[in-house]
């Protein structure tokens, strides 16, 4: 492969960034573009009302002044004489199980490489402690991917328990989980008299067996494979019907008068 693009949603700061850098690079070359500020829960926002300024550091990571989704687009499009051959994105601060994929950062990084043709892992830490722990897992996964047989270009969302390597307790195929309603907004006054709101913690999840919570919960690395499509298939034929009434509405509505 040509090289690996690695980015995030941490931002250049993010804890997780240079021991993934690190792990990968004993793969493949890589190419480091993330965001210059933290973007968790930036989704898939591309940036349209302004143009993106990357900036080359010290250390050759290149900071863009957008989010992660912008960073990938760049990546593909033609900010580089060659586009890279998979995505990496991560390692995320936190666990991106179940509902989090809508609103991850981490997640719409490697899913902007899917769009963009290329196979990706989005990789987070259900913590914030043993980052060489799931650099580990971000290398093994590299190393035998090709034995996945994985449809390609696929998304493999991928958590990894917050513990020394020796206590995982191995790899497990998962479902997304979901997560119970989030608590309140939280109201917040300002010294200068003014109100605002932060937005409380994610819900609970909940560990039905089979689901990603489950299996990080059992300290097994989740790995679920993301499809693009959202389209509720249990809920064409059923519609069919409304379908049907909707049509016949809009011909009474369209008869002569």
């Amino acid at each position: 492969m040509s090289y690996i693009l690695i980015s995030n949603d941490d931002g250049i700061h993010g804890e997780g960034l240079t021991p993934l850098v690190e792990a990968v690079s004993q793969v493949s070359d890589v190419k480091v573009v993330v965001p210059l500020e933290n973007c968790s829960g930036a989704s898939n926002k591309l940036t349209l009302d302004r143009p993106l300024s990357p900036k080359t550091l010290k250390n050759g990571y290149i900071a863009v002044t957008g989010t992660p989704t912008d960073c990938v687009y760049l990546s593909c499009q033609g900010m580089f004489d060659e586009e890279p051959a998979f995505v990496v994105s991560g390692i995320n601060e936190g666990a991106n199980l179940g509902d989090d994929v809508l609103y991850s950062g981490t997640v719409a990084a490697a899913l902007e490489g899917r769009f963009l043709s290329k196979s990706a892992i989005a990789i987070s830490l259900v913590g914030k402690t043993h980052y060489q722990t799931a650099a580990y897992v971000a290398r093994y996964l590299l190393e035998h991917w090709g034995e996945f047989s994985l449809p390609q270009p696929c998304v493999l969302n991928v958590n990894v328990p917050d513990l020394p390597l020796e206590e995982i307790a191995g790899f497990k195929v998962t479902r997304l989980g979901r997560r119970r309603r989030a608590g309140k907004i939280e109201p917040h006054l300002n010294p200068r008299g003014s109100y605002g709101y932060w937005i409380a913690h994610a819900g609970e999840g909940v560990a039905d067996e089979g689901t990603d919570f489950h299996a990080v919960q059992n300290n097994f690395v989740s790995l679920t494979p993301i499809s693009i499509d959202m389209t509720h298939e249990a809920y064409l034929g059923k519609m069919d019907v409304l379908n049907t009434n909707l049509n016949h509405g809009l011909t009474e509505i369209n008869k002569p008068k």
